[in-house]
């Protein structure tokens, strides 16, 4: 049976554990350092920050206050929008680092491909952080690179000028929002599937067919959407600030779905919504 701390393993060798704790809408101080240190001592090891996210010194402080071994924890943060570009993502990084307090990163992703400020020039944005990405890599800062609500057309332009492809596309997958188009584009290109907001939003625990399933199953909800983005091969990356529940976000490895079932989540479409277009976004 899987465990919490299981890996994927990145086309670079790279090991993963399957599940993160993500960290999303967590203010930065004692709800963020609270959270993550609850997260770290029921054993998960993979946090998922971000610049955008406004508490990445939180979690350097929960990393060290937990007092495991920072090799054994995966951290993972991400570009912010507003600091696109070779000289400005260099900056950024650097930042990124003094705020956690850490020596090296272990994926840095780029969290949009096109954000409103870059709307006109964005592959030539992406091309220049993408350049600093290979670079602190090469140098060992990062130990992989990758990418965050990137299309296949996105991926396409970098492509154009990276020499190192990405490892990670961390986009939202949740019950009925599957983004089959993405998904097929990066397992195709051995890019592993990060998924964010595994749990779509409030409504899904208004599903009548989430209801049933998790009556079926004798488990939460919340419990039957992480273990289906599992099946589905996706690194789901569920948040709370409640101990109980990052608890029972854990609780996903003594069942499996039936592969029909799996198929009745996947196609619950609409039922948490569906992403943000990275091309018309706001931010």
């Amino acid at each position: 049976m899987q465990s919490l701390i299981d890996n994927y393993v990145l086309y670079n060798g790279v090991q993963i554990p399957c599940i993160g704790f993500g960290t999303w809408q967590t203010p930065n101080g004692e709800t963020a350092v609270s959270a993550v240190e609850d997260a770290l001592s029921l054993g998960y090891r993979h946090i998922d920050t971000a610049a955008g996210y406004g508490n990445e010194e939180s979690v350097g402080i929960a990393v060290k206050k937990s007092g495991i071994a920072r090799e054994e924890i995966f951290i993972t943060s991400k570009l912010i929008n507003s600091e696109h570009g070779y000289e400005k993502t260099i900056a950024a990084f650097e930042q990124t680092m003094k705020k956690l307090d850490m020596d090296y990163l272990d994926l840095y992703l780029i969290h949009w491909p096109n954000p409103i400020n870059y709307r006109d020039c964005w592959q030539e944005a992406n091309a220049g952080s993408w350049k600093a990405f290979e670079e602190f890599y090469s140098a060992g800062r990062i130990r992989s690179i990758g990418i965050s609500n990137f299309h296949p057309h996105h991926i396409e332009e970098l492509m154009k000028t990276a020499t190192i492809a990405p490892m990670v596309n961390q986009i939202r997958l949740c019950p009925g929002d599957t983004q089959d188009e993405v998904v097929a584009y990066c397992k195709a290109r051995n890019i592993l599937l990060e998924a964010y907001s595994p749990l779509g939003t409030g409504k899904i625990f208004e599903v009548p067919e989430l209801q049933a399933l998790a009556k079926k199953y004798g488990k939460t909800i919340a419990q039957i959407c992480i273990r289906w983005s599992l099946q589905m091969g996706f690194l789901p990356l569920p948040k709370s600030v409640t101990k109980s529940r990052i608890q029972e976000n854990a609780d996903v490895f003594d069942f499996e779905l039936s592969v029909q079932d799996v198929q009745i989540i996947s196609n619950l479409k609409g039922s948490c919504g569906y992403s943000a277009n990275p091309d018309t976004i706001t931010w």
